[in-house]
């Protein structure tokens, strides 16, 4: 995506002045609640701010408020909210996935060490609780609720399915939880801000829930087929740490013999970067990756269908053409 709101998606010009004021305005919000009395706490806070990034759940807080009143200050506070507790979470994942790359930059873990990265995190998330509280106390409920979902999600992930779970299942539960809700409160809050009606807000939570699980399988995939010069991050991360997404438990559940090495090694982390460049290289060339991507367009498809209540108003259109750029980018 561009600099501009909506990069090549833009639909009407009025609706991508509008957004780009929006998110201007956002993005200077951003920088104003990240500053602190305490001059290395905001370095530390503004580095994954000043790293960029798509700004994905801001601009769908944005374009829900259109089928309101528009963008107003308490969408602005909302979109600088969840931008805020997305940005918390990734200081905690690159500490968890010992990661060394974040947008094309050092993590903030690699730059300075694991405890300066998480007290970071929940530096973030304070400021993002200390904005929430002027958008009232059904707001503060709300997070509250997908804060303890990210966290489920997270550990799920971690301690893996139980016994008898199918293992896809268990995945796409997981990535629900840790992507799929914050990204359903920014279209939640984005239609609630702005004064739409409860059948709109209930339309673009859901919409949020399915264009997060479809925006994360597809970001998986960007993660395999990608060179750290394109996705800003180390590829096969995941690979590397022993997570399966999607693509690795298709190849996993198959029974091929000619498979049966890339299984092997799918099944366990894979610190060695020999074995790892192995296994990125197969599991690239493996149908499982199609099948993986398949999916991702069957939930992006599931959100473009749930768009049909909506008014056909612009900012509808820029929903649907957010359901083929999530499943269709490289980077």
């Amino acid at each position: 995506m561009s600099d501009r709101p909506l990069g090549d998606l833009s639909i009407d010009p009025l609706l991508d002045v509008e957004l780009e004021m929006g998110m201007a305005k956002v993005e200077e919000a951003i920088r104003e609640a990240v500053v602190s009395e305490y001059p290395f706490v905001t370095e530390a806070s503004r580095h994954l701010v000043d790293a960029g990034g798509k700004r994905f759940r801001p601009l769908l807080v944005l374009l829900a408020s259109q089928f309101g009143e528009g963008i107003t200050p308490d969408v602005i506070k909302a979109a600088v909210v969840v931008e805020l507790t997305h940005l918390a979470t990734l200081y905690h994942d690159d500490v968890m996935d010992e990661a060394a790359l974040r947008r094309g930059a050092p993590s903030a873990n690699a730059r300075w060490d694991n405890s300066v990265a998480i007290l970071t995190g929940d530096f973030l998330f304070a400021r993002a609780s200390d904005v929430l509280a002027d958008l009232g106390p059904e707001a503060v409920r709300i997070q509250a609720r997908t804060f303890e979902r990210l966290c489920v999600g997270q550990i799920r992930e971690s301690v893996g399915p139980a016994d008898g779970v199918d293992p896809v299942e268990h995945h796409i539960a997981v990535l629900a939880d840790k992507t799929g809700s914050l990204i359903a409160t920014s279209g939640r809050f984005g239609a609630m801000m702005a004064g739409a009606s409860d059948e709109v807000i209930a339309v673009m939570t859901a919409f949020g829930e399915a264009i997060g699980v479809a925006f994360q399988l597809a970001d998986d995939i960007v993660d395999i087929t990608s060179e750290s010069v394109q996705s800003g991050k180390t590829p096969g991360t995941d690979l590397r740490e022993g997570v399966p997404t999607l693509a690795a438990l298709y190849a996993l559940n198959g029974t091929e013999p000619d498979d049966r090495r890339l299984r092997e090694l799918l099944s366990r982390p894979l610190p060695d970067d020999a074995e790892h460049a192995e296994a990125l290289a197969a599991i690239r060339m493996h149908p499982s990756l199609q099948e993986a991507r398949m999916q991702a367009h069957e939930w992006s498809n599931s959100a473009r269908d749930l768009l049909v209540t909506l008014p056909d108003v612009p900012a509808r259109k820029a929903l649907e053409a957010l359901c083929d750029y999530v499943v269709n980018r490289t980077g």
